[in-house]
């Protein structure tokens, strides 16, 4: 069989300008493959489209493959986590892509307790579907519900999409409650963690093949 130089990642696409810079800058080495993000739109799409990449990545190779996706990107009954084991696959710890960009290990839920933000940084400025009723006041009852925005700026540019963000204010009637200067680091402490979950599982797999 095939033996990998670098550790294969099937990505959400949601991060790949993120990923595309931490490869640039040698913080992570990986062969990496990144699935569209309009795949989040339907559970079933991101099914069908995860288990054609695992199968494609994972069957002629005895290594596993890292799988960066939240816990909930295929619903909240395990089903991220029946996958994960279908394959052997090792995936990030993080509840979904926020989650991931503030560490993982669930800090989004210390963060946000009650789901009461919407968080945009800006791939999900740009995220192709807009959820909006048919009338402006239909819309605001959509979001409602929540507090306010917390804007996100990974990689410091975040004011070059400020004619986005008024777009979405304006439409959800939320207030922009806070902007946070994340930076990278959660995002590629998250990655660093799977790398090493990573080496560690292949390095029992190929103690069990002698």
């Amino acid at each position: 069989m095939e033996h990998r130089e670098k550790p294969c990642m099937i990505s959400c696409g949601i991060f790949k300008r993120e990923i595309e810079h931490l490869l640039k800058t040698g913080d992570i080495d990986a062969e990496v493959h990144f699935l569209n993000e309009r795949l989040h739109m339907d559970y079933s799409l991101l099914d069908r489209g995860l288990n054609k990449a695992l199968k494609k990545y994972s069957e002629p190779n005895p290594q596993s493959v890292i799988v960066v996706y939240g816990d909930v990107c295929l619903g909240f009954n395990d089903e991220m986590k029946t996958l994960m084991e279908k394959y052997d696959a090792v995936k990030v710890d993080g509840l979904n892509c926020i989650d991931c960009l503030f560490g993982g290990r669930g800090k989004l839920l210390e963060i946000d307790p009650e789901h009461k933000y919407l968080f945009l940084n800006p791939a999900f400025i740009n995220f192709p579907i807009k959820v909006k009723g048919e009338t402006r006041e239909q819309t605001y009852e959509m979001y409602s519900m929540l507090d306010g925005i917390i804007l996100l700026d990974e990689m410091g540019d975040l004011d070059d999409y400020q004619s986005e963000i008024d777009e979405i204010v304006d439409y959800t009637g939320l207030r922009i409650l806070e902007r946070k200067e994340i930076g990278l680091d959660g995002l590629k402490n998250v990655l660093l963690d799977a790398l090493e979950q990573y080496q560690l599982k292949n390095t029992v797999k190929k103690e069990q093949r002698k």
